[in-house]
């Protein structure tokens, strides 16, 4: 058992587990183990979790519902933080919402659509958390988190309290320039009043828009490519010939061609096989080079 090890089981017993396969904790399906995996239920427990790991000189990792995110084969080193849940309270106050970083993204959008509240309905189907939607600047049709959000509370990689105002997050375009480090507890927004049923049906519009789109039932991890500047990531990989293409368990999706997904016991090295093929193919046909949007993490 390492120092840290003995550490974070003297204050969280239990919840601690050695040698966790994390391919259980993400949509892909697909991951290696991490060194330690600790169950956090307050913001307490997070400051103490990141000074023990700080201590050891260990790297921590916060893993939120796992999605929009390829694990590589040989995991994590180091310790993977996830937020229990206390971390999924939602809580309104007039146009004002405190949401925690475990809460799901598509839970925080219905509940704000019920309160006629506007602002986050671009948000319907976007799988993932919070804190994840906060971390990728989550957006579809024209709207993006970046828009709604007046503060981020935290913790420091030393596991001190930290509040990040909108602009000390950084958002550009499916990413943020968070501290080094920083992992999400909570997030405010501020959202505008409208009407219920005007929102009802913006959302089920997109969720039809969805549903017609995007790959159902079959594990994935979301749009693999960010959308280039004046074009869309899925049309240029469908005019180069990936649609359907295969590595192993990992394909390109016959359904939309910005989904790789999960066959049947795929590896984290097929998939990143499949994104270097189509960045390839794509800059010789077009000269266009597609940056992934999935979060590629661990020990490569």
């Amino acid at each position: 058992m390492s120092v840290l090890e003995e550490r974070l089981k003297e204050r969280f017993g239990s919840r601690v587990r050695a040698n966790c396969p994390l391919s259980e904790f993400t949509s892909f399906g697909i991951g290696g183990p991490a060194d330690l995996m600790v169950l956090i239920e307050t913001e307490e427990e997070l400051f103490a979790a990141l000074r023990a790991a700080h201590r050891e000189a260990a790297p921590a990792f916060c893993l939120g519902s796992g999605t929009n995110l390829l694990v590589s084969d040989r995991g994590i080193r180091g310790v993977v933080i996830c937020l229990g849940d206390n971390f999924k309270k939602i809580e309104f106050d007039g146009t004002h919402v405190r949401a925690g970083a475990a809460a799901q993204f598509g839970t925080l959008v219905e509940q704000a659509v019920d309160r006629g509240l506007e602002g986050l309905e671009f948000g319907e189907g976007i799988p993932g958390s919070v804190g994840g939607a906060l971390v990728m600047n989550a957006g579809a049709f024209g709207g993006e988190i970046a828009r709604v959000v007046t503060a981020v509370h935290g913790a420091t990689i030393e596991g001190q309290p930290r509040t990040l105002s909108d602009d000390e997050v950084g958002f550009a375009y499916r990413r943020t320039d968070l501290p080094r480090g920083f992992m999400i507890a909570r997030v405010n927004f501020n959202l505008r009043s409208g009407d219920r049923e005007v929102l009802r049906t913006r959302v089920a519009d997109l969720r039809s828009k969805r549903a017609a789109r995007q790959p159902r039932g079959v594990p994935n991890a979301g749009s693999i490519f960010k959308n280039p500047p004046g074009n869309f990531a899925g049309r240029l990989l469908e005019s180069a010939g990936l649609k359907g293409s295969r590595i192993g368990g990992a394909a390109f999706s016959d359904q939309h061609a910005n989904f790789i997904v999960n066959l049947g016991g795929a590896r984290a090295d097929e998939v990143r096989a499949l994104i270097e093929l189509a960045r390839i193919r794509v800059r010789e046909q077009s000269g266009v080079a597609l940056e992934p949007e999935v979060r590629m993490v661990g020990e490569w």
